[in-house]
């Protein structure tokens, strides 16, 4: 399941375009404010990132330049109203990989995330990682302590979205939105079922665990309870 942040101040339009995006299979974060855009940037493990560039607190020019700067290679897609030719230009000479004028159709949005992510999926720096648990999203598989472990799609996608939110706390409503969709209608401690599920396969030991969870809000991977 690929991870996309979404940098739209237009809160309609985002709210639209995360519940596309999560209908053709994507995890999705969204903010509408720029500074804290380019925090979760460079604070998270994203496929990709679809970016404005009317954004409040810091435009997407300034974002995309920042992240480029401090080594970020995620791709990024530019979403905006600016579709004129010098807009485009600086974009990508910033080091954009694509750019998508408004208005636009969804179906061609995702084709074109699908199309600049490939480039992340090829990237070995995609393995997601904590401590001696390694998760490849490419292809497919986990390890712990180098021995490779067997999970269901539901349990791989719970513990990618886990390791991308690694060292932070996400709540159950989060990883239900995430890995089950925000139309899921079914038991209400499917999250803790499956959290012990993928407990018992790479986290059983109590003196290593890495999934902790914390009272009353959620769960959080990180080396230490």
């Amino acid at each position: 399941m690929q991870a996309v942040l979404l940098i739209e101040d237009d809160r309609k339009l985002s709210q639209l375009l995360s519940q596309g995006l999560r209908e053709h299979g994507f995890t999705v974060e969204a903010t509408h404010e720029g500074l804290e855009g380019i925090g979760l940037a460079l604070e998270r493990d994203f496929d990709a990132i679809i970016l404005d560039l009317m954004l409040p607190g810091k435009n997407g020019f300034e974002i995309l330049k920042d992240l480029r700067r401090k080594g970020k290679t995620v791709p990024v897609l530019i979403l905006t109203a600016r579709s004129g030719v010098e807009d485009r230009i600086k974009g990508l000479d910033l080091g954009a990989d694509d750019y998508l004028p408004k208005p636009f159709d969804l179906r061609e949005l995702v084709a074109r995330v699908r199309a600049i992510s490939r480039r992340s999926a090829a990237n070995p720096q995609s393995i997601l990682a904590l401590a001696d648990l390694e998760l490849d999203p490419v292809s497919h598989t986990v390890k712990r302590g180098g021995t490779l472990v067997e999970l269901s799609a539901k349990e791989f996608a719970l513990l990618e979205y886990l390791l991308r939110h690694k060292r932070m706390v996400v709540t159950r409503s989060m990883i239900l939105d995430h890995v089950w969709g925000l139309d899921y209608v079914g038991i209400s401690n499917l999250v803790d079922v499956y959290i012990n599920y993928v407990r018992r396969k790479v986290d059983h030991d109590p003196e290593t665990r890495l999934i902790h969870t914390i009272r009353g809000v959620g769960y959080s991977m990180k080396e230490h309870g």
